[in-house]
Parts: C-alpha cells; sequence; structure tokens
C-alpha cells in the first residue's frame, strides 16, 4: 500500500508538470514553441515525476497514510445512519460539482484543473452539509418513504425493537409485564447497560449492590423463560464519555426503536429528542381502577398520616389511601367511602372517611 502511494504521488507530480508546461507551450508566454520541441515537455516531465519519487515522495506518504488512519478511524466510529449520510452527501456534491464543470471542458488543461477544483470543493460541502443535517432526519420517515410492502407488514406483525433502561431492568415489573404478552417485538440489551448494572451489582454499597444484582437476575429470566427474542447489541457512541441516557437514545434514534424505561427526568429528554418512549410508571398508573366518589371500598390501615386523625392505607397496586378519623384503627380493616381522588405526578391519592370496622 505504501509503496503505491509513493507511485501515485510521482504520478501526480508529473502530470501537474507536464500540464503546466503545456500551458505554457500552448499560450506560447516564453516561446517554448520555438525553443523546445514538444517531446521534450514529456521528457521534463518524467524526469521530475523520478525525482519526486525518490526525494519527496516518502514525506508525502507518510502524510497521506497518517491522514488515512485518521480518517479510517473516524468511519468505524461513525454509526450506519451517519456513514450513509456522510456518503451520500459526498456523492451529491461530486453530482454537482461535475454538471456546473461541463461548462469547463473546453478549456483544455486550465478546465481540468477547475473541475478538479469544484469536485474537491463540492465533495466536501457536501459532507458537511449532510452531517449536519442527519440529525433532524428521522428514520421512521425513511423507512415509510422506501420501505416496501412486505417490510411494512413485517414491522407491524412483529413490532419495533424495544430498548431496555437500567432503571426498568432494575425495577423487574418489565418481566411481569412481557409474561403477559401485551409488548411485542425483540428485546435490545445494551452492552454499556449490562457494563452499568455490573458496576451496580459489584457497588461496595449494600443497596446498590443488590438492585445491581436484581437487574441481572431479572434479565436472565427473561432470557431463560420467555418466547421474547433477546438480543445484546453493542453501540457506538458518536462522541466519548457519553453518558448512558444520551447513548440509550442516539441508539434508539438509530434504530427506530422504543426506549422502555420508568425514569421521569429521561422520559422527558426523549420527547424533546423526538424519540418514542414506553414508560412502566405511566402504564402503571394507566391500569389503575378506576374509583368514584360516593364508592365504598376495604382498606386496612397500617400508619397515621400527616394531618392529625388521618390514617393511610394502600391498595394492591400501590395506590396511596387517605382515611379520615382512621388513625385510631391502625392494623385494623376498615369500611370506607371515596369522597375524592387527586391525581399526582407520582400517582393518585384516594381520600375516604370512615364508615364502620370490619
Amino acid at each position: 500500500m505504501r509503496r503505491l502511494v509513493e507511485v501515485l504521488v510521482s504520478l501526480i507530480v508529473m502530470a501537474a508538470a507536464y500540464a503546466l508546461m503545456h500551458l505554457f507551450f500552448v499560450v506560447d508566454v516564453f516561446q517554448f514553441g520555438v525553443i523546445l520541441p514538444p517531446y521534450v515537455i514529456i521528457a521534463i516531465a518524467v524526469f521530475l515525476g523520478l525525482i519526486s519519487y525518490f526525494i519527496i515522495s516518502s514525506a508525502i506518504t507518510n502524510i497521506v497514510m497518517r491522514k488515512l488512519g485518521q480518517a479510517e478511524d473516524r468511519l468505524s466510529k461513525m454509526n450506519v445512519k451517519e456513514l450513509v449520510f456522510t456518503v451520500s452527501g459526498c456523492l451529491v456534491g461530486l453530482v454537482i460539482a461535475n454538471l456546473i464543470g461541463l461548462a469547463f471542458r473546453s478549456f483544455g488543461a486550465l478546465g481540468t484543473f477547475i473541475v478538479v477544483l469544484l469536485n474537491v470543493f463540492f465533495g466536501l460541502l457536501g459532507i458537511r452539509v449532510a452531517r449536519r443535517k442527519k440529525d433532524e432526519v428521522n428514520v421512521k420517515n425513511l423507512q415509510q418513504v422506501f420501505a416496501n410492502t412486505s417490510i411494512r407488514d413485517a414491522n407491524t406483525e412483529m413490532g419495533r425493537p424495544k430498548i431496555l433502561d437500567t432503571s426498568v431492568i432494575i425495577d423487574g415489573r418489565i418481566l411481569d409485564l412481557l409474561q403477559t404478552g401485551f409488548i411485542e417485538g425483540k428485546l435490545i440489551i445494551p452492552e454499556f447497560v449490562l457494563e452499568e448494572l455490573r458496576h451496580i451489582a459489584d457497588s461496595s454499597d449494600g443497596l446498590k449492590r443488590n438492585r445491581g444484582r436484581r437487574g441481572l437476575d431479572i434479565l436472565n429470566e427473561i432470557q431463560k423463560q420467555l418466547a421474547v427474542p433477546v438480543e445484546i447489541k453493542s453501540f457506538v457512541p458518536p462522541m466519548p464519555n457519553m453518558e448512558v441516557d444520551s447513548m440509550l437514545l442516539k441508539m434508539a434514534e438509530s434504530m427506530d426503536a422504543f426506549v422502555v424505561t420508568n425514569d421521569f427526568n429521561l422520559n422527558k429528554v426523549a420527547e424533546f429528542q423526538g424519540v418514542r418512549v414506553l414508560n412502566i410508571n405511566e402504564l402503571a398508573n394507566a391500569i389503575k381502577p378506576v374509583v368514584l366518589p360516593g364508592e365504598e371500598m376495604r382498606v386496612t390501615i397500617i400508619k397515621s398520616g400527616k394531618e392529625a386523625g388521618q390514617g393511610i392505607g394502600y391498595l394492591n397496586d400501590g395506590t396511596m389511601i387517605v382515611v379520615e378519623g382512621g388513625s385510631k384503627f391502625i392494623g385494623e380493616t376498615c369500611k370506607v367511602v371515596v369522597t375524592s381522588v387527586l391525581q399526582t405526578a407520582a400517582g393518585r391519592m384516594i381520600f375516604t372517611k370512615m364508615t364502620e370496622v370490619a
């Protein structure tokens, strides 16, 4: 490869020398047409090419090989979407450059030089514009435009991929939800999420360590018990040292996938960036039983409330029941009637009053 680059460098020098001397010969600036025969120009160009091969081609090759290595590293770190847009932008720029260059084809060597400059300029311009605009293009929209009917039918039947967040794995309710069969499609476990779980499981803090081990146990149960396809997938972030939440959103955007989480802040950031989220907490709040003022229920009072005389109980789904006058009946099951329902960001609170003690 190195020897090939050295030969190419010398050929480029030879071609440039020939083009420059041919230009002087044609316009007859220094009366080359009188002094030198045409074949001398070819001999001088070949001589300069050989000199460049033995003197400067090695230094230029070192620079070229270093730049090629840097370009290879940058291309290997790009995700598929970024790579496609970069190549497409370059191709569009080259097409525009050659269309403009048609007007300069009749200018001889000077026209060729102008066309080369146009290709370099518009090629780089196309790459820069495509890289800046790639985040404004939604993968879903591209699928709707280019995908055929069979691909759309497959997506509809199988469902889009679901990327699991660390918080939803540790929470554990995702296993029960998957067992019900309401979630379709492939489950994606990013490698950086597994790494985060491993760090949590190795923590010196006992609570964090138990949470991390619980998350790993949940993943093992998902793989063993369920028929849902699970894939552990790597992801190369576009920038080094990105946070886990940012990598999750970038990965979901590149795969046109859902992020499954119960993190409130991640949910809000995802909505702002246009990434679709399945929030387990929102689902739990949505399927809680509806109660209306005047309905009666039985509740076990387990502790006192903040206000004087209040007792606190809970439904099976975790909904808090505030019982007026219930502080005297802690540990007992009472019959209460609903007076009002308050919906908060953390969930629902049901306010009741005593009717009788069971």
